[in-house]
């Protein structure tokens, strides 16, 4: 890694005069002037980016980095998961007894936070933790660091730039498991045979990765050069001198992006160094055998498996040549920069958060050296997966089988394909049994994902689903390819990046600060001699919850979601899932008195509805609590006594519709008994006015509606009568940008 003589001067000077922590506050003028600078548009569309930047980097959940974070869904969501234990999924279970394990404060000022301290992230006790949806053994699968978590003195680069651009707080990575498979997700747009997927066919390890496993030449064939050939010898090819690395698994050989790039005409490089990459892991292209076999002298290779020029000690400086490219007008049209291991953010880097704060910052200096150029570019800085840190947001997955072999869900896109075969080989933990061998593949846990352009800057939040898809989806929309690996699941249901963008009006003269983290060096050492248990370990008295209160700049979402029931005369309650919006959604069911079930998804389409039934009446005399989850906090419980509903004189259900145009909400209670009745509305968030009544005669319908301009469209309200409750909450989208949910974490401060 190199790193700006004239950065570093910048700090110890201003270390000199006004003290360092002063200095961190400040920003040195290179950076200042790239972010002052103004987007180049030309078409007002995604074709103004003609440069596109990709670093992805190693092992955070969302909550481990931004659950505190002001106006992202953290530690202050109003609607956590609930367990069978009685409390919500913020309190796991210990497999120890005793208390449940909350999340805690990796605390840098007393102990050793910033660097070390991970957690198994494999395919075993990621299944295992997840328990197909119900959440609630990640102590038993990671261990207690899991919910350690960590606030913005701690990591205060990142915090800055997540608010000096945009944060995503739906980004998921995309398998339940570790780092190669999301990378080959990221690198390819699948980590199993698309051409099996296409024939409805579940992939097994011979045709998937569910473990680390094509990315790692072998180690005894592991040698210091700039890249492989073929023959997997090992040793000097004496007409290239390069390298020949042997690999453990057979190769992938459907096309990765580089190839699809390639074939379109699409200029590509992946800015790296082949001798320190951690062992192959952190090159998803790896995997494939159009990268196995490149030759010399082809673009592949010479774009794909080749590092930067050497500085005067042999390293290579892959950071010189993104900056010489930058600084020449050479930059290709999309770059991939890849972090060495001691950069690479893993809790097992040797420089930490601290060391690979400074690295992004050092990319971010080499694409700002030259402003015309940062004025043409989007740089997207993501994680291949959450290593076992606890991310508490429900996984937008394919639905999940029981241990009897039934699905727990439904979908208007076909699954057939979408899950792994685990009767071949040993990926399942023994006292993992809520399921059999047929596993989804994902989604998996949130990951941070930052989106760092001219168009995005100004400290947003994007609450739409994403995966490690949505990046080859980027490139299609800026590009026209195709990235024929993507299955139609993920098209459905993950975005495509572009609503993280202004490309009409993104110039802002407001000019965001981040923190110099050039002086890690010295945070680190500070660490190291600090004790790791608290890190480790959760403490005796369990921490209360925390989120930074209050809201920020919100991007508009392509949802209309709606949830409605149906209770039946024979006792069932009927589910009808609607979706009405630009982007398919999954929905997630949990049985408030069945919680020991595995939770029901189900994936609609846009413009298309889906309809499933509970039989209350067979199991709970009547009575059902079903609690419905969506994205960005779309809730809808139904609760009531079927039973008792059936033989009563007023039997009311709702319907909850949206005007777009306007941001307001309207209810409409239909009557379907012999006698007039009342039901009572009250606002459980975001108003101070009601409660409202209102009166329904005999097989009519009423209705009330209310303007949500005050709340920023966010609406909460329960709808009551006897045996009978509704509660519906969210954000009304008007296609415009909005606010965060203003009543994040207000519940947490009394």
């Amino acid at each position: 890694m190199t790193n700006s003589l004239p950065r570093r001067d910048f700090l110890r000077k201003s270390a000199g005069t006004i003290g360092a922590a002063s200095a961190l506050s400040m920003l040195p003028p290179v950076i200042r002037r790239a972010l002052a600078a103004d987007a180049a548009v030309e078409t007002g569309t995604i074709k103004d980016i003609k440069h596109i930047v990709i670093l992805m980097q190693e092992n955070r959940s969302f909550d481990h980095y931004f659950g505190t974070m002001r106006g992202v869904r953290g530690f202050g969501d109003r609607f956590p998961i609930p367990l069978a234990n009685g409390k919500s999924v913020f309190f796991q279970p210990n497999p120890a007894g005793g208390a449940e394990i909350q999340p805690f404060r990796r605390d840098s000022r007393i102990a050793n936070a910033l660097i070390g301290s991970g957690t198994p992230h494999n395919f075993p006790d990621m299944q295992g933790a997840w328990q197909q949806g119900k959440m609630d053994r990640w102590i038993q699968f990671k261990n207690q660091a899991t919910m350690g978590y960590y606030l913005r003195d701690d990591i205060p680069f990142q915090f800055a730039l997540a608010d000096a651009f945009t944060i995503c707080d739906g980004y998921h990575c995309s398998i339940l498991t570790g780092t190669d498979p999301n990378r080959i997700v990221f690198w390819s747009g699948s980590n199993f045979n698309p051409e099996l997927r296409k024939q409805g066919i579940n992939s097994t390890d011979a045709d998937g990765e569910p473990v680390n496993s094509r990315c790692w030449p072998s180690p005894s064939n592991w040698v210091a050069g700039r890249a492989q050939q073929a023959d997997g010898s090992g040793q000097i090819d004496p007409s290239t001198s390069a390298y020949n690395y042997k690999y453990v698994n057979t190769a992938f050989k459907w096309d990765t992006l580089p190839d699809v790039l390639e074939k379109a005409g699409i200029t590509w490089h992946i800015y790296q160094n082949m001798n320190n990459n951690w062992t192959g892991a952190m090159h998803g292209c790896l995997a494939f055998q159009s990268f196995r076999t490149a030759q010399p002298g082809s673009s592949i290779y010479e774009h794909g498996l080749t590092g930067g020029p050497a500085t005067a000690d042999g390293a290579i400086n892959f950071l010189a040549q993104l900056k010489q490219d930058v600084m020449n007008g050479t930059l290709p049209q999309v770059s991939w920069v890849l972090p060495t291991q001691a950069l690479a953010e893993h809790p097992g880097s040797s420089e930490g958060v601290a060391g690979a704060a400074d690295f992004i910052s050092d990319v971010l200096e080499a694409l700002t050296s030259n402003p015309a150029v940062w004025s043409k570019t989007a740089l997207f800085v993501t994680f291949d997966e959450n290593d076992g840190f606890f991310d508490h947001l429900a996984m937008p997955a394919v639905p999940s089988y029981d241990a009897s072999g039934a699905l727990m869900g439904k979908s208007t896109v076909a699954l057939d394909g979408e899950y792994f075969d685990a009767s071949v080989g040993s990926y399942l933990n023994a006292a993992d049994t809520i399921s059999g061998k047929t596993r989804p593949w994902g989604l998996s846990s949130r990951v941070p994902m930052y989106v760092v352009s001219p168009w995005s800057k100004g400290g947003w939040v994007n609450s739409q689903v994403f995966d490690h898809t949505s990046m080859g989806r980027f490139l299609e929309q800026r590009f026209g390819i195709t990235v024929d690996a993507i299955s139609p699941w993920h098209r459905a249901v993950c975005g495509d990046l572009t609503s993280c963008f202004d490309f009409v009006s993104p110039n802002d003269p407001t000019v965001p600060k981040l923190p110099d983290m050039s002086n890690f060096a010295a945070i680190n050492a500070a660490q190291r001699l600090l004790p790791t248990t608290s890190v480790t370990t959760a403490p005796a008295t369990p921490q209360p919850l925390y989120q930074e209160t209050g809201t920020r700049l919100s991007r508009a979402l392509p949802y209309e979601l709606h949830t409605s029931a149906r209770v039946e005369s024979n006792g069932t309650v009927s589910l009808i899932f609607a979706n009405s919006g630009k982007q398919g959604s999954v929905f997630h069911v949990y049985d408030k008195l069945h919680l020991d079930l595995i939770p029901r998804r189900y994936t609609v389409e846009a413009a298309k509805q889906l309809q499933d039934a509970w039989n209350p009446g067979a199991t709970d005399s009547g009575k059902y609590e079903l609690w419905v989850y969506g994205t960005n906090g779309y809730v809808r419980t139904f609760k009531g006594d079927a039973i008792a509903w059936n033989s009563a004189d007023f039997k009311p259900e709702v319907q909850v519709c949206y005007e777009p145009a306007t941001g307001a909400i309207y209810l409409k209670v239909h009557n379907t008994g012999r006698a007039a009745g009342r039901v009572t509305v009250q606002a459980n968030a975001y108003r101070t006015d009601g409660p409202w009544t209102l009166d329904v005669g005999a097989g009519a319908t009423g209705q009330l509606n209310w303007n949500l301009d005050a709340s920023g469209h966010w609406y909460d309200f329960t709808v009551s009568a006897d045996n009978f409750e509704r509660r519906f909450a969210g954000r009304v989208e008007t296609g415009k940008a909005g606010v965060s949910d203003p009543a994040m974490a207000l519940h947490l401060q009394g």
